[in-house]
């Protein structure tokens, strides 16, 4: 694993690979973090099971994690951030560049977590070439008041929305200090108006999707009826999976749960790699 900076029509933003051993790349998953946090979110230091880049490697895929716009490298020339539309126009940019110096395999395969879901759900919108998408963490109805999330990093807050603290490995806490960042004042302005926003955007992605939430979510209503209802808006994919990932938080890429959450999200991707390929 290696840290790299992707030129994003003039930002640079800061980004953490993998690549295999061996061999070009089966496909490249590009991981977007939540709000918050950092691209270090995918590589989980509490535990060495926990890491995405490290699986994601292992079994022949690159793993591109991303810091968002107003996050890690660009965090000084960004501090506000930037609104989700602007955030996507950087992000394929910073693609581009990405897949102009390094083999891509199969293609691009995007995996969001909780605001980074937004992010990837909004750049397949805008016609982002990729495999499909992967989704954690990311409703349309919110179970607490959205304006909440602003400072839901804070001590108090772990305790209440990542859920049962035993569904994470020791010390997971105490590591994340280093991957917490505050949300910048445009993403969190702009919190309030997603279950909107995303009657905007779901019917315009064209690719597989699959949505997890995890059994002890706390930001979002993930009742059957809500998941059937948020499935029901993509009416432009072609599949549309929703599941539940069992003794999880909100965190699920953290937690005890995160092998076997990346594990089904890597299986998703050969999928969607076999279903790309020509016949």
């Amino acid at each position: 694993m290696r840290r790299i900076e992707l030129d994003a029509a003039g930002t640079v933003l800061s980004a953490l690979l993998s690549e295999p051993a061996r061999g070009a790349p089966r496909a490249t998953v590009v991981a977007v973090h939540g709000g918050g946090l950092r691209a270090g979110y995918f590589d989980g230091q509490a535990h060495p099971d926990v890491s995405l880049l490290t699986l994601g490697a292992r079994l022949g895929c690159s793993v591109l994690a991303v810091d968002r716009p107003g996050y890690g490298r660009s965090a000084a020339q960004l501090p506000a951030g930037l609104p989700l539309a602007t955030q996507s126009v950087l992000l394929r940019a910073a693609l581009d560049d990405f897949t102009a110096r390094h083999p891509a395999g199969a293609g691009l395969f995007l995996l969001g977590h909780s605001f980074g879901g937004k992010l990837v759900l909004r750049a397949a919108a805008d016609g982002l070439v990729v495999l499909g998408l992967d989704v954690s963490g990311c409703g349309h109805r919110p179970a607490v008041p959205l304006t909440a999330a602003r400072a839901h990093h804070g001590a108090p807050a772990w305790t209440r929305y990542w859920g049962p603290l035993g569904l994470y490995p020791p010390g997971t806490f105490r590591a994340c200090e280093a991957l917490t960042a505050p949300v910048p004042a445009q993403e969190a302005a702009e919190l309030p108006h997603w279950p909107r926003y995303v009657d905007r955007i779901a019917p315009l992605v064209r690719v597989p999707v699959r949505l997890t939430f995890a059994e002890h979510e706390r930001w979002w209503r993930h009742g059957a009826e809500d998941l059937a209802d948020l499935a029901a808006r993509f009416t432009g994919s072609p599949r549309v999976l929703v599941e539940r990932q069992p003794a999880a938080g909100h965190n699920i890429s953290l937690g005890w749960a995160a092998r076997s959450y990346h594990l089904r999200a890597l299986a998703f991707l050969e999928d969607c790699v076999t279903r790309s390929a020509p016949r």
